[in-house]
């Protein structure tokens, strides 16, 4: 049996947005730039792939830019909004267990003298808002907290945080802007929390890879990262990768259409492993929220004590079931997950961490198949001691 539960890594094209990127690749393939009609064609599907990402947000049109990923979203707006307000002030919010694109970005910001405060989390992954008020100042420019935790699931209260920077933006006469990387949250719940900065990336729902994109709310200007021939209204210049940005809206249409379906579908499968791990594997412990409300339906981080996480990825990829040991982005690095040291867990527990990530056509056969073969896994990896 084949058994992929590494979509928050990344996830399989639907097919119709394969077709659909086919077409642009092949038929309608011309510059969005051009003047001719093959031009005109491939900007209507810009057009169109714009409205579709735009209507998940419920915003304008002309407050998404497209980009390559995830990654460069989250560094347009940090590197964009602060070298357009650095006047204004130098201090950035974020917190300790952002992806390596938000983290990256202010660790080179800080050696460029801006003032960085990373906030800590509890044994959930949660912020505290009350730290978030305390640090807010006058030198603040920016709060960077993701929605959604890649690693272990933790839901950030970000329409909280929103209130929170716009009650002291009222009070003090500040303009203190709120950025979320939505990337892993996109999909599986409403990604419109207030955000002035929204971070996205087509592959996490079933879109292609190398396409992303940044909202930016109306009225906000950041200075750009690419300079060259103005587009996406000179905010990212480049020929736009029209193939791609067409299956992304697609799947941002798709994804949005069928959300509250997927979300349960996800949940269900989630709830199922997890109950399935408590039952039959001693000391394993679920990291991350405890309570649904907290805990992304797609996400399930759990610690296996005494079978190190490496050893049982390949033990149950022999089994034809892929999962990670945790972010994938940064899994060839070296060194503990800077999420769960945040959350404070012990090495033991660190060191045995797998991440199972859901899609929305898993089944219950599945699933149990999993349950199964992880239960002789673990076992057979603690009487061999994978810890010598």
């Amino acid at each position: 049996m084949f058994v992929y539960l590494d979509n928050s890594s990344t996830t399989r094209q639907y097919d119709a947005v394969t077709e659909l990127m086919c077409r642009y690749m092949s038929l309608d393939y011309g510059n969005p730039s051009s003047l001719h009609r093959m031009g005109i064609a491939a900007e209507k599907a810009l057009k169109e792939a714009r409205k579709q990402v735009s209507s998940v947000l419920e915003a304008k049109d002309e407050e998404i830019f497209f980009t390559s990923g995830g990654t460069e979203a989250d560094n347009m707006a940090i590197f964009g909004v602060a070298k357009a307000r650095r006047r204004r002030g130098n201090k950035i919010i974020t917190s300790a267990v952002e992806h390596p694109a938000v983290l990256e970005c202010v660790n080179k910001l800080e050696k460029e003298g801006f003032m960085v405060t990373r906030l800590g989390v509890d044994r959930e992954g949660l912020i505290s808002l009350e730290d978030l008020r305390r640090e807010l100042d006058q030198n603040t420019i920016l709060v960077s907290v993701m929605q959604v935790n890649n690693e272990v699931g933790t839901i950030q209260p970000i329409s909280e945080i929103v209130e929170i920077v716009q009650k002291y933006n009222k009070e003090k006469s500040t303009d203190i802007l709120v950025h979320t990387d939505a990337v892993q949250a996109l999909g599986k719940m409403a990604v419109k929390t207030g955000a002035d900065l929204i971070s996205f990336s087509g592959h996490k729902i079933h879109g292609p890879k190398g396409v992303g994109a940044l909202y930016i709310r109306k009225g906000i200007f950041i200075d750009p990262l690419i300079y060259g021939g103005g587009q996406e209204r000179a905010v990212r210049s480049g020929t736009e990768n029209v193939p791609a940005i067409a299956g992304f809206g697609l799947a941002c249409r798709i994804a949005h259409e069928n959300l509250n379906t997927r979300a349960e579908a996800m949940a269900k499968a989630r709830e199922r492993l997890s109950s399935a791990i408590r039952a039959n594997i001693s000391e394993a412990a679920v990291n991350g929220p405890q309570m649904p409300q907290s805990a992304c339906c797609g996400i399930l981080n759990v610690s296996f004590p005494g079978a190190r996480g490496e050893v049982l990825l390949h033990t149950l990829e022999q089994e034809g079931i892929f999962v990670s040991t945790g972010s994938a982005c940064s899994s060839r690095h070296k060194g503990e997950s800077h999420v769960l040291r945040a959350m404070g867990l012990a090495s033991k527990m660190i060191e045995g961490t797998i991440r199972f990530s859901f899609n929305e056509f898993i089944t219950e056969q599945e699933i149990d198949y999993v349950a199964d073969k992880l239960t002789v896994s673990v076992s057979k990896i603690r009487k061999l001691g994978s810890f010598r």
